[in-house]
């Protein structure tokens, strides 16, 4: 609803006793969330889609016949946007999707349950590749606590982990993309992306909530055999 076609009328989410005020003030974002009610209308699974898409548009990862892996994928958004433009669907590309919750089938991807820092687990999902993958993502995050400093430390470990598995699986000039927080990537794992990577920049995108500590780390053109220390 809006006054006269211009901008929509924000929706006021009432407190009661049975709702905690974190969770109004989660509800009241959700409702007055354009990317939300853009993901419910062209059917992605969440509002990160748009920031793969966002991503994409500026750093040009996914495109017709590539392979991906899509490494925490529930419940399905980024895989949704890789299988699309891989053409999945039609045989061009393959994707994989892995994590530790079941994610819903998703038209053009290869979706696996368990745990990639896992051997045999990542056997499986280089075996569902068929080859070298040209891109791998990572939007995955730790449970916040509420202290800034430990959630920092425990997003940076899962971009080392996610790292030190994409090296496993990328292709010669393959590209890699892990969500951090604001602040930048920790020294250490910075250095062994620029000693592994041509290219790496950090960008925080249009989707990403202005409140909110994440941005992306983008590492692009894969040196195979750099040494990861």
């Amino acid at each position: 609803m809006s006054r006269g076609g211009g901008r929509p009328l924000a929706v006021r989410v009432k407190s009661t006793r049975r709702r905690k005020p974190s969770s109004t003030e989660w509800l009241a974002r959700q409702l007055n969330d354009p990317f939300v009610a853009e993901a419910r209308r062209l059917g992605y699974r969440s509002r990160a889609a748009f920031k793969l898409i966002q991503l994409n548009a500026r750093f040009h990862l996914l495109a017709p016949g590539r392979r991906v892996v899509d490494l925490g994928c529930a419940p399905g958004g980024w895989t949704q946007v890789a299988a699309r433009l891989v053409g999945g669907a039609a045989g061009r590309g393959r994707v994989v999707g892995i994590d530790l919750l079941a994610t819903d089938p998703v038209p053009g991807a290869h979706l696996l349950i368990g745990d990639f820092r896992d051997l045999a687990t990542a056997d499986s999902v280089r075996e569902a590749l068929g080859g070298p993958a040209d891109l791998v993502l990572s939007d995955m995050a730790a449970p916040a606590t509420g202290h800034a400093a430990t959630d920092h430390l425990r997003i940076v470990a899962l971009a080392e982990d996610a790292f030190l598995f994409a090296q496993t699986v990328l292709k010669p000039g393959g590209a890699f993309v892990a969500k951090v927080f604001q602040g930048g990537t920790e020294g250490a794992l910075l250095a062994a992306l620029k000693r592994a990577f041509a290219e790496v920049r950090h960008a925080k995108p249009a989707a990403s909530r202005a409140e909110s500590a994440e941005t992306y780390v983008v590492a692009k053109g894969f040196r195979r055999g750099a040494s990861p220390h």
